[in-house]
């Protein structure tokens, strides 16, 4: 694995607290559901917004993941000499 490349694992585990949050979400909304046995009909549209949003948090912490692995990856520059910047 490259420098710049993240661990499937590491982001798996990243995501931890995130996931149990959405699926519980999701089975609170089927649960919660008003409709008499069409669970479906009755929250469908709100597990497909919970998937979106879910969805959106994942691509979002891969990417920063990445952006961190690739910043990780490249020491700073080191700073110039104060007495060659200022003409000495």
């Amino acid at each position: 694995m490259t420098a710049c490349q993240v661990a499937p694992d590491r982001f798996v585990e990243s995501m931890q607290q995130e996931m149990q949050q959405y699926l519980q979400s999701v089975m609170q909304a089927v649960n919660n559901d008003p409709s008499d046995g069409d669970w479906i009909g009755g929250s469908e549209e709100q597990v497909r917004d919970l998937s979106a949003d879910f969805r959106w948090q994942v691509f979002e912490k891969a990417v920063q993941l990445k952006i961190d692995a690739a910043e990780a990856a490249f020491p700073p520059s080191a700073q110039p000499d104060d007495r060659q910047a200022s003409g000495e």
